[in-house]
């Protein structure tokens, strides 16, 4: 099948990438600069992920519209909870609808380059406080993406059921160099070690006992 991939440059959809690659023909690799404290990071990651790869790199501009968004994740690096893994302050890093915005973007572009489908990295272990990362939300969105293109596009979601320690152990047999992915909310040269995308990060890792190549601030 002919797929689009959603790729941040994050762990997650860094080693969704591999696996398209790995199972059907990636046609382009989808990435949306929506102003996040660590964009620059991130997206340094998954163009050099796509290079390696061969696949072509589209990265889009949403700063226009995440302008109009609130989250923690948008509002400079202070702004993020590092204090408490607790659901408020999980939840302030949420930015609305933000997966729904992709892929409703990465469906027309998916469809203009002869796309069949579109990989999201959405998995079992996503935390319950993210409405749009949700399996049931996903199913709606796919029925309305086939309905409203004529390539009936599909999502396909092969990590829905994984933990995130499932997607290392992975990635890691796939050969992805996590070295060259970014997960830190805060944004800085070195991950923080403190923010809850740092901790999943480095709990991933452990449990799936692969070495981790990070460097963490603490």
């Amino acid at each position: 099948m002919n797929v689009a991939v959603l790729l941040s440059g994050g762990l997650d959809s860094t080693t969704a990438l591999h696996w398209a690659h790995h199972h059907h023909k990636v046609v382009c690799a989808l990435s949306f600069d929506y102003g996040s404290n660590h964009a620059a990071r991130e997206l340094a990651c998954a163009r050099r992920q796509a290079d390696l790869l061969g696949v072509p790199y589209h990265e889009i501009d949403l700063r226009t519209i995440s302008a109009h968004l609130q989250s923690a994740l948008l509002s400079g690096a202070d702004a993020i909870p590092t204090a408490d893994y607790a659901e408020e302050n999980l939840r302030q890093t949420v930015v609305p609808f933000r997966n729904g915005i992709f892929l409703a973007i990465a469906a027309g572009i998916a469809e203009s380059n002869g796309a069949e489908g579109i990989v999201i990295a959405a998995h079992g272990g996503d935390h319950a406080l993210y409405p749009d990362c949700r399996e049931d939300f996903m199913d709606a969105m796919a029925a309305a993406i086939a309905r409203g293109t004529y390539a009936n596009l599909q999502i396909l979601r092969p990590f829905i059921t994984h933990t995130k320690a499932q997607i290392t152990a992975l990635g890691a047999e796939l050969g992805v160099d996590f070295s060259q992915t970014y997960s830190c909310y805060c944004g800085r040269e070195l991950h923080c070690g403190c923010c809850a995308t740092c901790r999943e990060r480095r709990e991933s890792f452990t449990a799936a006992s692969v070495p981790d190549p990070t460097v963490y601030e603490s």
